[in-house]
């Protein structure tokens, strides 16, 4: 399945810094501390994406992120309700994340990582469970797997040569 590219200039992107993590190389003179910040992005309607980004200053580490996660954007399907079309298992490594469609006035019913995926991305009600591994990154990466393999009716209509009403019935 081929994922188009999505330009990340026509969109205006909010950030989200989901972990910020201090890492050590012990080297001859000493130890070097450096930093990895782990960035979602997105327009609040329908477009999402996570980035790393890693530096010697804590700034410079979510600016990389945050570029990273630009070029890293997709698209998500919602449906009417501010949910998703239909539920969903992602998965990235050990995390898997459940995706569950919700009814108008459910809200977002999400773990810390997974949420701020799900807000960046402009999903208002929906309801997911995190399995696995809780390592923030592979959950966040599992998160936007589950998204980018949701498709909507027309979609599913049009891959099966049959009209939107037969798929809904």
């Amino acid at each position: 399945m081929k994922h188009t590219i999505i330009d990340a200039n026509q969109y205006e992107l909010t950030e989200k810094v989901v972990s910020i993590k201090r890492v050590t190389k012990v080297v001859k003179g000493g130890r070097n501390f450096r930093f990895s910040a782990l960035v979602v992005v997105g327009d609040g309607n329908g477009h999402v994406g996570a980035g790393l980004g890693k530096a010697a200053e804590i700034p410079e580490a979510i600016r990389k992120g945050k570029e990273d996660a630009a070029k890293k954007l997709i698209e998500v399907a919602i449906d009417d309700n501010a949910s998703i079309p239909h539920d969903y298992l992602g998965k990235f490594g050990g995390a898997t994340v459940l995706l569950k469609r919700a009814p108008e006035g459910t809200g977002v019913i999400a773990g810390g990582p997974v949420r701020s995926v799900l807000e960046m991305a402009g999903i208002k009600n929906i309801r997911t469970k995190s399995l696995g591994s809780n390592n923030k990154q592979n959950v966040v990466l599992a998160t936007i797997e589950g998204l980018k393999k949701l498709k909507s009716p027309e979609e599913v209509a049009k891959l099966r040569g049959k009209s939107i009403e037969e798929i809904l019935a």
